[in-house]
Order: structure tokens, then sequence, then C-alpha cells
């Protein structure tokens, strides 16, 4: 199943169905869970009503086998995105995100019946897939999802990063095991194909492991990240290709949950600073609008050490909003992020900025949508510090519904 989209910013289309990233697993919980009707395991230490992991504190990762898949969680997603630049300094963002979403929990007395099933037919899961790019020049985004049941079509390894969606994938490089491969196509619109080198160590955000997203312990995940890829391969547009050069970033995370009770919504942003360090930023959002305690900011310096940042200690101001000619949506896409910076101790002021408004996503497959594109990370006197990629959830629909 796939659906596709293209945008002119500039001079917005009519409506038409299109949609991404953490939001569109929303289809996935919901999907899933009505595909099938079992009774759930009774409620273990560490597990969900439903028999799904909940990640716990201390966890000893080992790589390649935690770029791979955790079926014992019930949610879990590789994302990536980048900002690349042709030979001619055309700008453009990239976004490929692959989603897996369990299948529902079986209980003994259908366990057979069940693996007869799904050894022709894919019940044990479902993947959704987005792939976006945001050209720059033209105004123009540029986008297509898919989503599948487990099988032949869709599949993640649990040995190793290998992700794939139809012709869509993620994997490491099989002759440079430290190297990503990801590819992807729209239609027959674009299609790339990078190599993505890790610059600093992999982090874990969070504490001891457990990023946490609310007060409820299950509304947390594994988040592991390599927030520096030099990106480098080939864009094809419209039948031409073009050498690109740029610089990615990207999350893995486990989880069986990610929101709690009384939040509507999420602000996310990947910040990469001209200066060789980044920072990792999530608003949990409150019915009202108030924030989460549980929201975080975590810097990661120039050799990869990792310094937390918790609610009070930054904040998140709106400067200015757009609304979607598509859905109505009022987003707030331009950003003033205020926190101290860890290296001078002083007051530093990040001003996200969107390359262009029109980077929104709305689809059947996504089921909620969502706004996330690429942004420009400028200080106060307006110098360009770095760049960014923001995330904007929970303003069209009944997000806190769908994904708890």
């Amino acid at each position: 199943m796939s659906n596709n989209h293209l945008t002119n910013a500039a001079a917005p289309a009519e409506s038409r169905w299109i949609g991404n990233s953490t939001l569109a697993l929303v289809a996935l919980l919901t999907t899933s869970s009505s595909l099938l009707s079992h009774a759930a395991e009774p409620p273990r230490v560490g597990v969900t009503a439903e028999g799904f992991a909940i990640p716990q504190p201390g966890r000893k990762f080992e790589f390649p086998r935690d770029h791979g898949s955790h079926p014992e969680f019930k949610i879990e997603w590789w994302y990536i995105t980048g900002h690349l630049l042709t030979e001619s300094q055309a700008r453009y963002g990239f976004q490929a995100t692959f989603f897996r979403s369990a299948g529902p929990r079986i209980s003994a007395d259908t366990a057979s019946a069940d693996a007869q099933r799904s050894a022709t037919f894919g019940v044990n899961g479902l993947y959704l897939a987005h792939i976006a790019i945001s050209d720059v020049n033209q105004q123009r985004f540029l986008f297509e999802e898919r989503l599948n049941r487990e099988g032949w079509d869709a599949s993640a390894e649990q040995s190793t990063l290998a992700v794939r969606n139809g012709n869509w994938s993620l994997t490491l490089d099989t002759n440079q095991p430290t190297v990503l491969l990801v590819q992807g196509t729209i239609r027959d619109e674009a299609s790339f194909l990078l190599q993505l080198r890790p610059q600093k160590p992999l982090v874990v955000f969070g504490e001891d492991g457990v990023s946490r997203k609310g007060a409820d312990p299950s509304a947390s995940s594994h988040y592991l990240t390599f927030s520096r890829l030099a990106a480098s391969g080939t864009l094809t547009l419209n039948g031409r290709s073009h050498t690109v050069k740029g610089q990615a970033w990207m999350d893995h995370e486990i989880s069986s949950s990610q929101l709690d009770q009384g939040q509507e919504g999420w602000d996310w942003a990947s910040i990469q600073l001209n200066d060789g360090r980044e920072v990792m930023v999530y608003r949990l959002r409150l019915r009202g609008g108030a924030t989460d305690p549980h929201s975080q900011l975590a810097w990661v310096d120039d050799q990869g050490m990792v310094s937390r940042v918790d609610a009070s200690r930054f904040t998140w101001k709106t400067i200015r909003q757009w609304k979607s000619p598509q859905t109505g949506g009022l987003y707030p896409v331009s950003i003033r992020l205020e926190t101290i910076d860890p290296a001078t101790h002083q007051l530093q002021v990040f001003l996200l900025e969107p390359v262009f408004d029109h980077q929104e996503l709305d689809g059947p497959l996504g089921g909620i949508p969502y706004w996330e594109g690429a942004c420009r990370v400028r200080n106060p006197k307006g110098e360009d510090i770095g760049s960014a990629y923001l995330e904007l959830t929970g303003y069209v629909g009944n997000l806190a519904e769908r994904f708890r």
C-alpha cells in the first residue's frame, strides 16, 4: 500500500491525501490492534498489560545487534533526516523513516493456529515508511508513504541494521560495517542513494538508558542516536542525477508507549551547530499548552559527550505560526529556544526558521496530520549558526486518543 504527494509551497494545490515521522506510527498502533483480537497476557513486571516490554534502566547495548529490530517491544522506528547540497550549491532536505509495529500478543490456545496463519499472511506486525524531500530552491515538498504487513515486502532484521519496505531500505554496508546506506524513491519524480558515515560515537539519550516521556514508566523509550553523519551520494530529480554531500541525523527509538495521560502532543527538534555540537530537544505539551516536566533537552559536545537539561532549564517560545491550507492546522513553525550553554555557562538562543513553510504531512496511512521540515538555525544577530529538523505534532486531530 502506497500513497504519495508533491506540494508546491509557493502555490499550494487543492487539498490531497499525503503522510511521515513519529506521528505516522499512530496508524500502526490503532490498525495493528484491530487486525486480530486475542486475549492479552496477564500484566507482569517490566511489561505492559498487552505483554510488551517496557524500557528498563541499565540495559547494556550491543552492536550491531541493537541497531536491529526488537520485537519484544510494541513500536520501533529508524528515522533519518538531513541537509544536502549539490555541486551547484542547490539545497535539499531529506527524510527517510521506517516504522515497525508489533501485532497483538496472542494467548497460548490460539498460538498454534496463528503461527500457521502468520506464515502465509504476515500477522506479526506492520511496517510503515516515509520518504520526503524538501526542494529549497523550488519551494517544493515531495512525499510518499507505504504501509505493508511483515513478510516478503517489508521486514527488519534482529541481528543487525537491515530494514526495508519495498525498494526502500536502511542497512549497514557489508563492506564497511561502520557505514550506513539509505535509499528511497518518490514515484518516478525522485530517488536517492546515500552513504552515511558517523562523525561521532552513537549516543544514548535519557537517564541510565531510558528516555522518559511522562510520569508513567511505560511512557518511555530506548533512544539511540547518531547526531552527526557525513552524507554523500546521488539525488535524482525528474530524471536528472546530482552528486550531493551534506550531513544527517539518525534516531532509533524502541518503545511500547509514547504518550502519558494529559499530554496532547509534542514538539521536537534536532539541531546541528556549525561549531561541531548538536542539540536534541523535545517539549511534551499538556492540555492547555503547558510544558510537561518530563520534557528534555540534551547537548552533544564535539567529542560526543551528552549533557542533559531538564524542562525547567530551557524555554521554547513561538515566534511565528503557519496555517495549513489543506488541514487548517495552525503550526508554530518558527521557534525561539533558550538554554544555558554548558561550554560557556552563558545564555544561548537558537532561532529556528523553516526553509519554507509548507512541509506538512497528512495522509490516510499516517492517520493524523503533523508538520516536519528542514530549518535554518540563527542567533539573535541573524547569523546562520547551524541547521535543524523540526517536528510538530498534535495540532490537528486528537493525538492523545490515538497514541496511548
